[in-house]
Formats: C-alpha cells, structure tokens, sequence
C-alpha cells in the first residue's frame, strides 16, 4: 500500500513544482499538494520584480493538488498573516497522510500546521534559512528561543546544502534528523542549446564573438547588489566585455543613470522561464554579488548552462557550489576591490572559462529533481 505524503506549500513555484510531479510519475507514493495563498492567480504581482508575473512553463500538470481559500486580510507571503485558513486542518485530515511536508513555517498557517499535527503524524519541514547574516545579538538571542521551540516538533528537516544544515544545528535539529535534499532546478532545459535563439539574442543586443559578456539576472533591489557589480565593471572599463543586467526593481533607475555613459553595459527587463536558458547561453559569467541570500537558484541556472560563477560569500550556495579557481570565485560581499580583482581574473582568459564552465556543468548534476525525490523516497521508505 503507497504511503500518503501531503505538502504544504504557498503556491505553485517552478522550483518545485517538477520535483512533485516526478514523484507522481514514480507512482510510489500518494502525493497532495496544498495550496495555502489561495487560488491560482495568488501570484499576480511580485512587488521585487516591481511587475505582473505569469509564468510560462506548466506548474499544475502531472500531480494532485488543492488549491486552500486564503482569508487574511492582507493575503501575500511577506508577512507572517499573509496566509490564514480556516479549512487547512479539515483538508489535511480528509487526505490523512502519513507524512507532512511543511515548506516554511514564516506564515500562520504553516505554524498552525506543524503545531497542529505534533505527535499525530510525522511533520517534516523544508526550509533554506542560512546564519550567514545573523547580526544583532538581542534578535538573534530571541530568535533561536522561538526556533527551537518549532523544530522541536519537527521529526525530520531537509537541508540544501552546508550553510543551511548549520542553520539547522543552530536551532537544535539532531544530526540523525536531518536528511540533506538539494536544491534543484530543470538542468536539461537550462542546458538546451537553441542556436537560432542565441544568435538572435547576440544581434538584437549586439553582442559579438570577441565580447566577453558578465550577466546579473534577479532583482534590481539592495539585498542582490547589483550596484556593487556595476561600479566593479565601470572601474576595470575592459574593452570587448558586456555587462547584462536582466530583471527589474527599485534600484532601476540609480542603475541606469550611473551607467547612462557606458554602451557596454545593457538592461533587459524581467524575462520569463522560456526566455532565461537563451540569455544565460550567451553570458561568459554569470554574478551574483549579494549581501544577502539564502542560497541562489540563479547560479543553478547559470552552471546548468555550463558557466564560470563569481558570487559574494553571502550566496548561501557559494560553499556547496563554488570550487575556487575550478568553476569561478567567491568574493568577499560588498568588497568592491576584491570582487574587482576576481573579475578581472576570471575574465582574462576565454579558453579557461569554457572550462570553467564545464566544470560547472558537472557539479551541478548532484543537484537534479532526480536526487530530490531519491531523498524524499529513501525517508519515506523508512517509516
């Protein structure tokens, strides 16, 4: 008899939604997914992106799930009662799974939920929280009370990588309760090849063979610090090498304004998934400079498309991914003159990115939505 496995999730994201639907696929387990945010047009507008967002690739095919009604007042997954339900439970207990698979816990519901089923099932939890900016002592004194009164319940915690299992740690998960599940994104499409795509993209943004092309790909906001990227380019003022600022955001305009005198460095605006794969085939190095991150899925994109990555120390990925000098570099975050100097390393040779890049390819395997399921299976198995 399949084991049942209800997951709570806001709404339909594509980072996971392919993992579900490869679990349903292995027809080993009775899988419900949960909608918490409400219906599906939940995520009209990302206020990051400062845009309207639908996203092009199929996110509800090939899996079961329910979409809950939200009744905060203020629906949204930026603040703690952005997310409230009165019939999640009911729903939960009409399924009646073996296992609960809570993706967060910041939002009313998803407490409700692990608090809820304690000791009644087994509550799993998958989060991606780093200490890496952990700042304020008083906060963070309160914090670790609060969290070790949650994972408490807790029976088992996926973590995606290093700086994420110390997060764990931290707040009191037993080594034997964490269970190490990557992040993962779709390798096969980010590393499809679509030549006539690419070299249109090349002549619309007049990119040339002998250019050597830096891409930022996220949000135009403080925590990514594209500003920092920005002034490190303008300082090394290379000829034949692009900078791609792709994304929209609050820092836009100081963006542009700053770069008004430089026809080397180009914006696009936010691109949807179908578009991103193309965009990432024609970069050199792909950057993310970050202040603040907690791991950086950008950077699978980039290495499934076989690129050099440089990334601020801040990337939560940077230790799992990053292999100084094989793949690219990490730079210490918001050091202008470090980051600078590793730019102008990487950048120096287009021969030894291509290997770098196929370095990046190849680490980047281990972390697949084959492995996740292999992860979820094997625990599942065990009960």
């Amino acid at each position: 008899m399949k084991k049942k496995l209800a997951i709570i999730n806001t709404h339909p994201i594509q980072y996971y939604a392919p993992l579900f639907k490869l679990i349903n696929e292995l027809d080993e387990i009775d899988l419900k997914v949960f909608y918490t945010g409400g219906n599906n047009n939940f995520n009209l507008h990302d206020k990051g992106f400062n845009t309207t967002i639908a996203w092009d690739i199929p996110l509800l095919e090939g899996y079961n799930y329910l979409f809950l009604e939200n009744i905060a007042k203020q629906p949204g997954t930026h603040h703690f009662n952005g997310i409230i339900n009165n019939d999640l439970i009911n729903k939960i207990e009409e399924f009646n799974p073996d296992v609960i698979l809570v993706y967060g816990w910041a939002w009313k519901s998803h407490l409700k939920v692990i608090n809820y089923f304690h000791r009644k099932k087994e509550v799993w939890f998958r989060g991606d929280s780093t200490l890496l900016n952990e700042t304020n002592f008083i906060k963070s004194f309160i914090k670790n009370i609060f969290l070790k009164r949650i994972y408490k319940k807790i029976n088992k915690a996926f973590y995606v990588g290093l700086n994420n299992w110390n997060y764990f740690k931290e707040y009191g998960i037993k080594d034997k309760n964490l269970v190490w599940m990557p992040h993962a994104i779709d390798n096969k499409r980010f590393s499809t090849k679509d030549e006539l795509k690419i070299s249109d993209l090349k002549e619309q943004l007049g990119v040339k063979s002998t250019d050597t092309v830096i891409l930022f790909a996220g949000k135009f906001e403080n925590q990514k610090n594209p500003l920092l990227l920005l002034e490190a380019f303008k300082k090394l003022n290379i000829p034949d090498q692009k900078l791609i600022f792709v994304g929209n955001g609050p820092l836009e305009k100081q963006m542009k304004n700053s770069a008004k005198n430089y026809a080397s460095i180009i914006f696009l605006p936010f691109q949807n998934q179908t578009k991103m794969p193309s965009i990432y085939q024609i970069a050199d190095i792909y950057c993310l400079p970050s202040i603040s991150e907690t791991w950086g899925l950008a950077i699978n994109e980039a290495m499934a498309a076989s690129k050099p990555i440089l990334a601020s120390n801040k990337v939560g990925c940077s230790a799992d991914l990053i292999k100084n000098g094989e793949n690219g570099y990490i730079f210490e975050s918001n050091n202008l003159k470090d980051l600078t100097n590793k730019l102008l390393d990487l950048s120096s040779n287009k021969n030894e990115l291509r290997e770098m890049g196929k370095k990046s390819f190849e680490i980047i395997q281990n972390y697949s939505f084959d492995i996740q399921a292999k992860c979820l299976l094997q625990e599942i198995n065990k009960i």
